[in-house]
């Protein structure tokens, strides 16, 4: 399978037609053996009759039903897994994301890049409910990541298999797919889409997520700069603890020889004893940290680092990380 087109559904049974009519409307012409994906995030108003009929007289077409409401995230990571494309699209399905933009962003990947993300330049969201929030988090996400970005919650995506599958999605970390993958040294573009108004249903976002993303963000901040040494963290902080302590105690002694001041009642003495007990309990969280990052890796088979090429002068052969078929689906995209 050259491509898989991911689209997680909940209660979109008005769009659902008229968007699978303009995906393989846009797909056909590719030349690709293509698949589409509809995972139904538990839909309870006829979506799931409509994408069963769907998966049972198209072939091209895979229908994942969840028992219950699980969220983006999590439909998002079962359409990867079960998805077999050595190329993966990932879009909404309420029609805001313009499926023909996938064939452009297919011709970035074919000149190298790794994962293309898309752009919504021109939204068409309501200002303050949905463009305001998104640009203030956008810059934040930007900023305390150093990865640049304008439009971190676009879900229109197309990533090649093997970075995919090293990611790993939970909480509402499908907006930060881009920065995962450009830490596991993906190469990454960005790429100016449309967007389209909603015709047909409601928004399930709202600023009521803005809490959540904020959380997941000190997560990803977290993965990025301290997943597989945070004892460069939880050190740091307990140093600074000690040194505090070390500080306090001193003015403690200090008042005490000059003024006479009562040690023990002393709220100096009383920040001492707490610092020094804060920044044991930090070294003690780094240590567990470093054990945990250890067992990670090593049971799940997973290294810090991710090899693109090997080559060998004894043989003069590049053994390259991308698959035969990926290979195959480049030279036919350049086509």
């Amino acid at each position: 399978m050259d491509l898989s087109v991911i689209v997680p559904i909940h209660n979109e049974q008005e769009n659902i037609s008229l968007l699978h009519d303009e995906l393989v409307k846009t797909l056909e012409p590719t030349d690709l053996d293509y698949e589409i994906v509809y995972v139904d995030d538990g839909s309870h108003d006829g979506s799931t009759k409509l994408l069963r009929d769907l998966a049972m007289i198209n072939p091209r077409v895979t229908f994942v039903q969840f028992r219950k409401n699980y969220g983006q995230t999590a439909a998002m990571q079962a359409g990867l897994e079960v998805a077999q494309g050595e190329l993966l699209v990932t879009m909404d399905g309420d029609l805001q994301n313009d499926p023909a933009d996938i064939p452009p962003m297919l011709e970035q990947i074919s000149q190298g890049y790794d994962l293309v993300h898309g752009w919504r330049k021109h939204r068409q969201d309501k200002w303050f409910t949905r463009r305001l929030p998104s640009i203030i988090a956008n810059r934040i996400i930007s900023y305390s990541t150093g990865f640049p970005i304008h439009d971190l919650g676009c879900t229109l995506k197309v990533v090649r298999r093997e970075i995919a599958d090293e990611l790993e999605l939970y909480g509402e970390m499908h907006r930060f797919i881009p920065i995962l993958a450009h830490a596991r040294g993906a190469a990454c573009v960005e790429m100016e889409t449309h967007h389209r108004p909603r015709r047909f249903g409601t928004s399930k976002y709202g600023l009521s997520r803005t809490i959540r993303v904020v959380l997941d963000l000190l997560t990803v901040k977290y993965m990025l700069d301290f997943f597989d040494r945070p004892m460069k963290l939880f050190g740091r902080l307990g140093m600074m603890s000690w040194a505090a302590s070390m500080a306090c105690g001193t003015a403690t002694v200090l008042m005490k020889l000059v003024s006479q001041f009562d040690m023990t009642g002393n709220p100096f003495f009383l920040l001492t004893v707490l610092c020094a007990i804060v920044g044991v309990q930090f070294f003690s969280l780094g240590l567990m940290g470093e054990v945990s990052s250890r067992l990670y890796y090593q049971r799940n088979q997973r290294r810090p680092f991710a090899i693109r090429n090997i080559i060998r002068q004894s043989t003069l052969q590049s053994t390259s990380a991308l698959s035969p078929q990926t290979l195959n689906v480049n030279q036919r995209l350049a086509a």
